[in-house]
């Protein structure tokens, strides 16, 4: 199963770090590059474990997905319920990690597994050189947001 991962480290305490990176609505769409709309489905008000979301990406892709853990603060799980045809599945990973009082070590990760299966050598080369990318790009976003404390305050966590 192709993997891609990216990581940095942010001047933020691991309950704040965390409280962004699952922000939905206003404060998501002021940091976050890839999200064009995204919200919680089935009337709920809070992300967790067996919630589902509803993601339109800037790249005009949609995607429903479903928390399969919440582990606040330091780790969250999403698998693909349905989504783009060119994933039979797609999941991905938030992991993060005190280095200090006001330092956080964050890591994302992102599996997939593309179809159609008999061209998986092209399009896992295709998916795993699109979503590094993607990644990359969203990390950087995110740890920028770190650093700007109109964005901070909107989470109202102490």
């Amino acid at each position: 199963m192709p993997r891609v991962q990216s990581e940095t480290t942010v001047e933020l305490n691991i309950k704040k770090a965390f409280a962004l990176s699952q922000t939905y609505g206003e404060v998501r769409y002021m940091w976050d590059p890839f999200v064009k709309e995204q919200h919680l489905l089935d009337g709920a008000n809070t992300a967790a474990k067996g919630v589902k979301t509803i993601t339109k990406s800037k790249h005009g892709l949609t995607m429903i997905s479903e928390y399969i853990t919440f582990k606040a603060p330091t780790h969250v799980g999403m698998r693909m319920i349905k989504g783009p045809k060119f994933f039979s599945s797609f999941s991905g990973g938030w992991n993060f990690t005190e280095v200090s009082e006001n330092e956080t070590k964050v890591v994302w990760r992102y599996n997939f597994v593309s179809r159609p299966k008999f061209l998986s050598n092209i399009t896992d080369a295709i998916g795993i050189k699109i979503l590094q990318r993607d990644i990359d790009q969203r990390l950087e976003a995110y740890a920028n947001a770190c650093k700007n404390q109109e964005i901070i305050d909107k989470l109202h966590i102490d």
